[in-house]
């Protein structure tokens, strides 16, 4: 492979092989390779992430690019472990963009930012060619305050851990996909885009103990099991049967052919934590308005042929792959 293919920044296979085989080998520092969703900067407390939204369309039910860029990063720091406190913002501008679709974007983002308590602080702004930009593009730069004495690691999980979900799967990736297909459902699925840090304060607070926290966006949970299982040296086991996935959706990805595990969702996070803490952090994740329809969804277990298994209705093991990439390229 000679050039760039769409699948690579999709979250599957492919972008794993250009980070591992061309940008971390370039860049390699400890800081770095911690491999988690941002930078734990030392002796400071503070961690760093930045990311970029490229989303089309720009207008989905449940959101915008300008709500979705102020969630996504809110939500890397979260999985940090991370307090959240300010923002950067970089706006690239295609020549010839609505004033009035700027206007709705930046509201959006201001009121977004406003309510996760984060601040914007500072930012760039650039305009491009007409029919260089494809509207607009945002990328957002997040700082905040660590609430953990130790960073997260996916080589702190151990075999029994229990894998928690606050909520229903591929709700993002089924909302950006009717959008942008213009699918007559009956009921348009609505993007679970959200900012996950007062859920995450309240899981800490109430269960020190958790080992881990990751959010399934690109690829999905297949991509993140995947990720996660071989990084710690060890294999996931997902239920089926307890997998949260509303009727609609379910009935929606079926009609398409679309396996929810490689859907991207941009509300939910995963928890790892010891089996004796499960029953209480699932509570602890009930009670709070994100997760109400949270789920204990997989173990932990030792290390096996595959990083990733799902155990079926009928009691059978497959394994779930890496997906090659997002079925739906420029989801967030």
């Amino acid at each position: 492979m000679s050039r760039i293919e769409l699948a690579q920044g999709a979250g599957g296979r492919g972008m794993q092989e250009l980070l591992d085989q061309v940008i971390r080998p370039a860049l390699s520092n400890p800081l770095l390779d911690q491999g988690h969703d941002g930078a734990y900067l030392p002796g400071q407390g503070l961690v760093m992430t930045t990311d970029s939204y490229v989303v089309s369309p720009l207008f989905f039910p449940g959101g915008n690019i300008g709500k979705l860029a102020v969630c996504g990063t809110v939500n890397d720091l979260a999985m940090c472990g991370a307090e959240p406190l300010w923002l950067s913002l970089g706006l690239i501008i295609e020549a010839g963009f609505e004033y009035d679709d700027l206007q709705k974007i930046l509201a959006s983002l201001a009121q977004t930012a406003k309510e996760a308590g984060v601040v914007v602080v500072t930012g760039d702004t650039k305009v491009v060619e007409a029919g260089k930009g494809d509207g607009i593009y945002i990328n957002t730069t997040g700082i905040g305050r660590s609430r953990l004495a130790q960073p997260f690691s996916p080589k702190a999980l151990k075999v029994g851990d229990r894998l928690l979900i606050n909520g229903g799967l591929a709700e993002h990736g089924l909302a950006i996909l009717a959008a942008r297909e213009s699918l007559p459902f009956e009921t348009p699925p609505i993007s679970d885009c959200a900012c996950l840090h007062g859920l995450v304060e309240t899981m800490l607070a109430t269960c020190p103990e958790i080992r881990l926290l990751r959010d399934p966006t690109r690829g999905g949970l297949a991509a993140l099991g995947n990720e996660l299982a071989s990084a710690s040296s060890l294999s996931i086991l997902l239920k089926e049967k307890d997998l949260p996935i509303k009727s609609p959706v379910q009935a929606a990805l079926q009609m398409l052919g679309i396996d929810p595990l490689s859907v991207a969702n941009e509300g939910k996070l995963v928890a790892f934590c010891p089996e004796a803490s499960a029953e209480k952090l699932l509570k602890v994740m009930q009670a709070h308005p994100l997760g109400r329809d949270s789920a204990i969804i997989g173990e932990v277990i030792e290390r096996q042929s595959a990083p990733l298994w799902i155990q079926t209705q009928i009691g059978t093991r497959r394994l779930v792959e890496m997906p090659l990439g997002e079925q739906l390229p420029r989801i967030c």
